[in-house]
């Protein structure tokens, strides 16, 4: 069986979020590190990319047992490599090498429209400019510099699309992925995270399919994965 299952949330930006845009050119008085937009509307998005790749490090880290050593990514444990994929062949049951393909596809994320007409109703934008110092500890000579980060309390919509080729591991593949939100959220995404950038929160996430046929049984308990339970 073969369905397509959409996986639908918020993440709410705890603390102020930075993940950089370009800043090949900076004219003078201008922010030395811009927070990547939409073209379209020039408010701030995550990047997919950014969720795919944190959370498949972060589950490298506590799953595959070596702790900060990360190993190859094709060395991942199955259950990443059965979510993620791999650039390295194996061998499947019918005895033909193929490549392992990502079970999970990651939309980038807009924010809410409730969150840009609460923003509207206020009065303020939806970033603020943190001010940074690097002192040389040779010469104390300071380097200052401006991080533009989304403001707290921003939501945006996730979309994750999960491709189900195999019931006997759907439940398994949505505890993984559980545990690498879980994971983010005791983390941080983008930049400046060990300075306090980054904490995102997760809520009200529902799994549904949009292509094919999920058993209702299998779908209830997927989503009371996703639940933490």
């Amino acid at each position: 069986m073969y369905a397509k299952i959409s996986i639908t949330g918020g993440i709410e930006v705890v603390t102020g979020l930075h993940i950089g845009g370009g800043d090949a050119f900076s004219a003078i008085g201008a922010i030395d590190s811009p927070v990547i937009r939409d073209p379209y509307t020039g408010t701030p998005i995550i990047p997919g990319s950014s969720i795919k790749g944190k959370m498949r490090t972060l589950l490298a880290r506590a799953k595959n047992g070596g702790g900060y050593l990360l190993k190859s990514p094709d060395e991942d444990a199955d259950g990443i490599l059965r979510l993620f994929g791999g650039s390295k062949q194996v061998t499947d049951a019918d005895g033909k090498n193929r490549l392992p393909a990502s079970r999970l596809k990651f939309s980038d994320c807009f924010m809410s429209a409730r969150s840009k007409d609460k923003l509207k109703e206020l009065g303020i934008g939806e970033t603020e400019v943190k001010f940074e110092n690097t002192i040389s500890r040779t010469t104390s000579v300071a380097n200052p510099r401006q991080i533009e980060r989304v403001i707290r309390r921003v939501v945006f919509v996730m979309r994750i699309i999960y491709d189900m080729d195999d019931e006997s591991k759907a439940e398994e593949d949505f505890a993984m992925l559980r545990d690498g939100l879980t994971l983010i959220e005791n983390d941080y995404l983008g930049g400046h995270g060990s300075r306090g950038s980054g904490r995102v929160k997760f809520f009200d996430l529902e799994a549904e399919p949009v292509y094919g046929t999920v058993p209702g049984d299998l779908l209830e308990r997927c989503n009371k994965r996703l639940a933490g339970a």
